[in-house]
Parts: C-alpha cells; sequence; structure tokens
C-alpha cells in the first residue's frame, strides 16, 4: 500500500476516533453498550467512564489530524499513540471478555485490533525524517 493511502487510512481512523469520541461526549449509553451491554451502559458510572474515553477519543482524533498536516516525524507519534490506545482497549476487552454481551463482542475486539494494527502500519510507514523547512529551499 502507497504511502498516501497510508496517510489516508490514518486519516479515517482519526475522523472515525472523533467521532466516536464525540458520540460518547454526547451520547454515552450509545457507545458503551456494545462493550458492556444496555443495562449497564445506563449506569451512571458507566456513562461517566464512557464520556472519559470519549474526550481521550477526541484529542487522540483532533492530534492526529493536525500532525498529519503537519509533518511525517510528529505524525508518526500521535499516529503510534492511537494506536497504542486502541491497542489497550483491545487487550481490557481480551481480559472481560467472557463477560461481554455475546451478539457484539466479536465486532468489539475486531474493531479495536483492526484499528491498532493499521494506527501501527502507517506510523511504521512514516519516515521519522523531518520534513525539509520550506524556508531552506533554494
Amino acid at each position: 500500500m502507497s504511502t498516501y493511502r497510508l496517510e489516508q487510512l490514518a486519516r479515517m481512523i482519526a475522523w472515525g476516533r472523533i467521532a466516536i469520541g464525540a458520540a460518547a461526549m454526547t451520547a454515552p449509553v450509545v457507545v458503551a453498550a456494545p462493550w458492556v451491554g444496555d443495562d449497564d451502559a445506563r449506569r451512571p458510572a458507566v456513562r461517566l467512564f464512557a464520556r472519559t474515553l470519549g474526550g481521550r477519543d477526541l484529542a487522540l482524533g483532533c492530534g492526529t489530524l493536525r500532525a498529519l498536516g503537519r509533518s511525517d516525524q510528529e505524525a508518526r507519534a500521535w499516529v503510534a499513540l492511537a494506536g497504542a490506545a486502541d491497542a489497550g482497549d483491545a487487550l481490557a476487552t481480551l481480559v472481560a471478555f467472557a463477560y461481554l454481551p455475546r451478539r457484539l463482542r466479536w465486532l468489539v475486539l475486531a474493531l479495536t485490533l483492526g484499528a491498532s494494527a493499521a494506527s501501527f502500519r502507517v506510523a511504521a510507514s512514516l519516515d521519522g525524517v523531518p520534513d525539509p523547512d520550506p524556508s531552506d529551499v533554494a
């Protein structure tokens, strides 16, 4: 896959993260239900936790988009950190897997693992070499 397509994938993941983050902040039950079930998602503590994760996702998504527009070096760190957050989500899902709603737990696991793997792949494709400063070009 070309670097351009990988960067587009990183942008799509970042926009998805922003959308999920905004949804978690405004409608935490909708976002939490696939993970913990409809009844538990309505609990005040679960809604609070969903909102805090929504804030994390908003920040990571916005930071990733900003970094992708600036330089490969800056984007590499943001994309990798977003992938690490998704890997943490996947690990937490695996730890609680037997207790999660049967109908969606595989989907949640697949989404978190897929987003993590894609982010790490994109981060690895970014060269890490600082982009040239336009003022240095003769």
